[in-house]
């Protein structure tokens, strides 16, 4: 590390100003503080509290406490291939070729994801001369886990610009962005290319081996809805999905622990649910978000089944944790501190509503099967107004306390 140092030091008067690359001093600036902790001091005299965070190692526990999902996504891409082609019907058989597969396809979407956002991210840092924002350590990560494994390149490239450059760069940058960049990305894409976002083979194979007779690759919200449309029972329809590969592979068990089709990293529930205890454990997500989330879409599947008429609408409430993204969406991109509610209560509401719109969605709008997306960018619009109440709320209790 002192070799490295070294170097760096070396380097250092080459960007900095009358440097032949000051122009690039960012770049520098921000591999340099990527390797090693800032040596910045605030300029103040007095007591300091100092500790070892900084908003580069915060954004890295978040990518850290993905990494289970990520690592799960991968294995579950090629395991998911190797069923629909009819090559293994155990869940460890093949364990190399599955990882072999999935790393094919998974990896070029994350190196894709970082490759273009960090692009735009250092001509913003270079044209508005101010450090690389830290942000886009967590978003692109966040980007290839809720896209499907076999989302064509380009598009990945393309969404990924597009929300780095709308939904955060015009706003100013990491801090100052009202809707969270990963989800942007997703609704971009959902909107712009339906057909690859969504659908039977994207979510599943390859495409160059043929699928088993009677196998279908739709996700476990399709066919929910499709249960819910035609009069059957869903968690009999969920169970008996693709009965001809496997019994339950759509089950309760199954649905959680996520070996099932869908995006890359939002299958697991379990995995989402670790990731939540890295995030809780470590002080940088709000346990009140996650919390209310899960605890709005469950209260919302109850009403649901109260008022049900159809089957979909009475599908079990518990099986809206399992089902689609939720999880993932309510543990890593609700808790988004810069786009989610900062107050305590405000936490507490926001986090709920999500929930609540989650299950609303999916019930209700069959051209939105998977309600977390807009739930989600719907609610960090409303995040400033839910702060604004909350803390006019507290003044005023303030107040007439002040006059008593």
């Amino acid at each position: 590390m002192k070799f490295l140092r070294d170097l760096l030091d070396k380097q250092k008067p080459l960007f900095q100003k009358g440097g032949k690359l000051e122009n690039l001093y960012y770049l520098y600036e921000a591999g340099e503080t990527f390797l090693f902790k800032p040596n910045h001091t605030a300029g103040i005299k007095g007591a300091q509290v100092k500790d070892a965070i900084d908003l580069k190692r915060m954004m890295i526990t978040v990518v850290i406490a993905m990494i289970p999902c990520l690592l799960f996504g991968i294995y579950n891409t090629g395991h998911q291939h190797f069923l629909a082609t009819g090559q293994t019907a155990g869940l460890w058989e093949d364990f190399g070729p599955k990882l072999l597969i999935g790393l094919e396809l998974v990896l070029p979407i994350v190196i894709v994801s970082y490759a273009a956002g960090g692009l735009v991210e250092a001509v913003f840092a270079v044209v508005r001369k101010h450090p690389i924002n830290e942000g886009f350590l967590v978003t692109g990560m966040l980007i290839p886990l809720v896209v499907p494994a076999t989302l064509p390149l380009w598009q990945v490239a393309l969404a990924t610009v597009f929300a780095v450059v709308i939904a955060k760069e015009v706003f100013g940058g990491t801090g100052m962005n009202i809707l969270n960049v990963a989800m942007t990305a997703r609704a971009f894409l959902y909107f712009a290319y339906p057909a690859q976002i969504s659908g039977d083979q994207v979510w599943t194979y390859l495409g160059d081996k043929a699928p088993v007779d009677g196998f279908s690759g739709a996700t476990a919200l399709a066919v929910a809805y499709n249960a819910g449309v035609e009069g059957e029972n869903v968690t009999s329809a969920l169970n008996t999905h693709n009965a001809a590969i496997g019994d339950s592979l759509y089950g309760f068990a199954n649905l959680f622990i996520g070996w099932i089709p869908g995006s890359i990293g939002e299958t697991s529930t379990l995995m989402a649910l670790i990731g939540a205890a890295i995030l809780i454990g470590t002080g940088v997500a709000s346990w009140k978000i996650i919390v209310s989330g899960f605890g709005g879409a469950y209260l919302m599947g109850l009403v649901m089944n109260m008022f049900a008429v159809n089957e979909y609408m009475a599908m079990p409430a518990e099986y809206h944790w399992v089902i689609g993204g939720l999880a993932f969406g309510v543990v890593f991109m609700a808790t988004d501190p810069v786009s989610a509610a900062q107050t305590e209560l405000g936490k507490w509401i926001y986090g709920f509503l999500i929930g609540v719109l989650t299950v609303i969605i999916r019930v209700t709008n069959p051209a939105y099967p998977e309600g977390i997306m807009l739930a989600v960018l719907f609610m960090n619009v409303f995040a400033p107004l839910i702060d604004h109440y909350v803390v006019k709320a507290n003044k005023n209790r303030r107040l007439q306390r002040a006059t008593v």
